[in-house]
């Protein structure tokens, strides 16, 4: 009876996660490139990036709160820390960093970090092409309130509540954003979870530099110029849902898990994800993982088929095409609590891409 009730509880969470996100128009090329702060999708830690992020269902500690925020309440011990560096592509470096700590037993709280180093660019007009000396460099910072419980002895649940700042030069857009996620672990290695991201209102840039001052038209020489404001328009946050399923495995000299899950995106391409992890020996982790495009307009807006050499089929799957660059995933993890006697865990992730060098993640992870 309780297990019933257990499954109940997971049923009904995922299902208003999932009408939630209804409300939101599904992916479409119409689409496509109309949301803003795209950074939220920027993955961060290397233990779920290189299992393609389909670990949606089974990822526990800090690493989950990338994933699937239920996942934080599964930490091995009373509390966590971790730091994580990517080197993503055009050079643009993410750093991001996560203190958590477990309160009461089955109550876990935390805060994170995620910022972007774009690095120093010169700034030029239609008169200076080449620059006229003066440097920029935007910022932008995702800082995150962490909650994670757990429920039962088999169900989790977790969220963040996200601060966003994006700032250029003098123009900045300030946003707020939800998180929330669930797990349903069972005995037999079984698990489900459901994890929505990035549900929050629209954004807006604003500043001084929207501040223009023109000379009427058809007035005499010397009219006093008058300000115009530049109003800009509103951009949505980009809102997604997974859903993914995991199984434990042993194989003898190693155990491990296998792991799938559906991400649907509501301004590109949903996918398909699959993932594993092997740990041998105790110390020594070793991942891979895909994830496959779907696009759920494959014959485009106007009916007519694609017919581009990218690795898309009739039913509109891609990998490592012109739309859909990114290709498989792969990492390595190294648990250094038995040779050290700390909880220092070491990962490392690679994935790759089509046109760009692939993007790599290294994570430490320490738990006390």
């Amino acid at each position: 009876m309780i297990r019933q009730k257990n499954i109940h509880i997971v049923l009904a969470i995922t299902l208003l996660l999932g009408f939630v996100v209804d409300i939101v128009e599904a992916g479409s090329k119409k689409r496509r490139g109309t949301a803003g702060a795209q950074e939220l999708l920027i993955p961060t830690g290397s233990r779920g990036t290189a299992m393609a992020g389909a670990y949606v269902a089974g990822i526990s500690g800090l690493e989950a709160v990338e994933w699937n925020m239920a996942g934080l309440a599964g930490m091995n011990k009373s509390g966590q820390a971790l730091s994580s560096y990517s080197n993503w592509i055009a050079d643009i470096g993410v750093n991001s960093a996560a203190i958590a700590y477990k309160f009461g037993g089955n109550n876990v709280f935390g805060v994170s970090l995620k910022s972007l180093d774009f690095g120093d660019i010169p700034v030029t007009t239609a008169v200076l092409p080449d620059g006229t000396g003066e440097m920029y460099s935007p910022s932008y910072l995702t800082f995150g309130f962490l909650y994670s419980r757990k429920m039962t002895d088999r169900i989790f649940f977790g969220t963040t509540m996200k601060l966003i700042s994006e700032s250029i030069m003098r123009e900045s857009a300030r946003g707020f954003a939800i998180d929330a996620g669930v797990q349903y672990k069972s005995e037999t290695g079984f698990s489900l979870g459901a994890s929505m991201r990035n549900l929050g209102l629209n954004m807006l840039f604003s500043g001084p530099d929207l501040e223009e001052f023109h000379t009427p038209e058809d007035t005499e020489p010397g009219t006093n110029t008058e300000p115009r404001r530049i109003f800009l328009q509103q951009f949505e946050l980009p809102t997604t849902l997974e859903l993914g399923v995991s199984y434990n495995v042993n194989l003898g000299p190693a155990t491990g898990v296998v792991a799938a899950s559906f991400l649907n995106n509501n301004f590109s391409f949903d996918e398909y994800r699959f993932g594993a992890e092997f740990l041998f020996a105790e110390m020594l982790s070793l991942r891979g993982g895909l994830s496959m495009g779907y696009d759920p307009e494959p014959y485009g807006i106007d009916g007519i088929e694609n017919t581009s050499d990218d690795a898309q089929d009739a039913e509109g799957f891609e990998s490592n095409s012109e739309e859909f660059i990114w290709g498989p995933t792969f990492g390595v993890g190294l648990d250094l609590s038995k040779l050290t006697g700390l909880g220092v865990t070491v990962d490392y992730a690679y994935r790759t891409a089509k046109f760009f060098d692939g993007v790599s993640w290294l994570t430490l992870t320490v738990a006390f």
